[in-house]
């Protein structure tokens, strides 16, 4: 049941006034009631998937209000029945929500009061529902928790990694900072007839531009000062499996050169050695720049995006998926809790109004961290904190919002910029000395944002 459906009630009264007048007060309160004279009848309409709630007088012939309870709470504890009782069968109503009622009006009573009791019980069973529905999705064995999801980005996203995985084309990748490039680049592996090959990984904007060079093409003893022994560089060893360079558009305008030739060739030679050697490998680039734009591949070769450009897969952002986010939280909190050894948190309404309403710009690497957070009780649903989640509590002042506001904005930058003091600085405009003050007064640790590819 989305949010704009309106919500069903079933409505057990056998008094013919009474539940005439009933469910016209309810439907005028925009619920969608079904009226029915017996609990029998009522309880042939419920299911575990019931996405409403029930509503039962207690004194009803044949099976009572009681019973109905009963026979509800034995099929789904969480699906919410709310008692009517006449003022001899109070006790018998305080007893049901010891037993899990969830709630229990005394006749006579106002309308007002009743629509307001079925509303919120009805969020509570749409929460219920929706963690039940993330739970089984997450349990699913899919390929890879960044491209879980049902949203048709994702859905068109695997639907082309199938199709070209198998494929002997090179491939590349475009997308944002936390996106799952390295996820893709490692399911066009795993999908394709060289998975039992290596898949070698080198982020060509981690490495030194000095270094990086006999990282790629390996070296012979004595290639250098320093080459006491010979290494088999990156591109030699996925011989025949898959070669991942990531953040490609960080490579030196020099090796790009030498990558080129490797493509066209499909042949390696190491330094210090004149020996070419043969290559059967597939390569997958990824930037989070758009290659495709002149203006972005001011360093970067023509020829050699061209030559990688064979076939060129967009992965999409967390907010052009904004459907997937709880899934993926769902997730990630499950992995989380189980790491910390923590219950799973449930999915209450204010974590989920902030998951709909962020807009992720640290992609499903800040979703991660998040869930981290929220499972070790170190952040609420807007970052503000320890707290019961989706707990309500008093309205915070001006000093604190601003506090929270700042802490997030630095987890954002953190997260944007894969935890590198530098460049987060730079994007807060702050000195880092007050940057590391404001670290250490907010309990923020900058390692957690570190990228582990860096």
């Amino acid at each position: 049941m989305t949010r704009s459906e309106r919500l069903p009630v079933l409505f057990v009264e056998d008094d013919e006034d009474l539940r005439e007048a009933g469910t016209q007060s309810l439907t005028l309160a925009g619920l969608a009631p079904r009226s029915f004279v017996r609990a029998e009848e009522a309880l042939a309409a419920v299911s575990p998937a019931f996405e409403g709630v029930v509503v039962t007088d207690i004194r009803l012939p044949g099976l009572d209000g009681l019973g109905l309870f009963r026979r509800v709470a034995a099929m789904d504890l969480d699906l919410p029945v709310i008692l009517v009782t006449g003022h001899g069968d109070v006790d018998m109503a305080v007893g049901a929500l010891r037993e899990g009622a969830y709630d229990f009006i005394a006749k006579p009573y106002a309308t007002d009061r009743l629509v307001e009791s079925i509303r919120r019980a009805g969020e509570k069973r749409r929460l219920v529902l929706e963690n039940r529905r993330l739970r089984a999705l997450a349990e699913r064995d899919d390929e890879d928790e960044a491209l879980l999801g049902e949203s048709e980005a994702i859905v068109r996203l695997r639907r082309t990694l199938r199709q070209i995985a198998d494929a002997d084309v090179d491939v590349l990748l475009e997308g944002e900072t936390g996106a799952g490039k390295d996820v893709v680049a490692g399911l066009l592996h795993r999908w394709s007839r060289r998975r039992s090959r290596p898949f070698v990984a080198l982020n060509c904007a981690a490495l030194p531009e000095t270094v990086i060079e006999s990282e790629l093409f390996g070296h012979e003893a004595g290639a250098f000062t320093g080459a006491a022994r010979k290494r088999v560089g990156r591109i030699e060893h996925a011989d025949r499996g898959t070669l991942f360079l990531d953040e490609i558009e960080s490579m030196p305008l020099a090796l790009q050169a030498k990558l080129l030739r490797v493509l066209e060739t499909r042949e390696v030679e190491p330094l210090g050695t004149n020996e070419r050697r043969a290559l059967d490998l597939r390569v997958v680039a990824a930037s989070k720049a758009d290659l495709g734009d002149p203006s972005a591949r001011r360093y970067f070769r023509e020829d050699l995006f061209y030559r990688l450009n064979v076939v060129t897969i967009r992965i999409p952002p967390l907010r052009e998926r904004r459907d997937d986010v709880p899934l993926l939280f769902a997730r990630f909190a499950a992995r989380a809790a189980e790491r910390f050894r923590r219950e799973p948190p449930a999915l209450g309404g204010a974590v989920l109004r902030h998951l709909e309403r962020h807009d992720w710009p640290g992609n499903v690497r800040e979703l991660v961290h998040y869930a981290e957070r929220v499972v070790l009780g170190l952040e609420g649903a807007d970052g503000d904190g320890p707290s019961a989640i989706g707990a309500a509590g008093p309205e915070p002042t001006l000093p604190e919002r601003l506090e929270r506001f700042e802490a997030e904005a630095i987890r954002d930058a953190l997260t944007r910029h894969g935890g590198d003091v530098r460049r987060t600085v730079e994007a807060l405009g702050i000195p880092r000395k007050t940057f590391y003050d404001k670290l250490q007064r907010h309990g923020i640790e900058r390692r957690r944002f570190a990228d582990p590819d860096a």
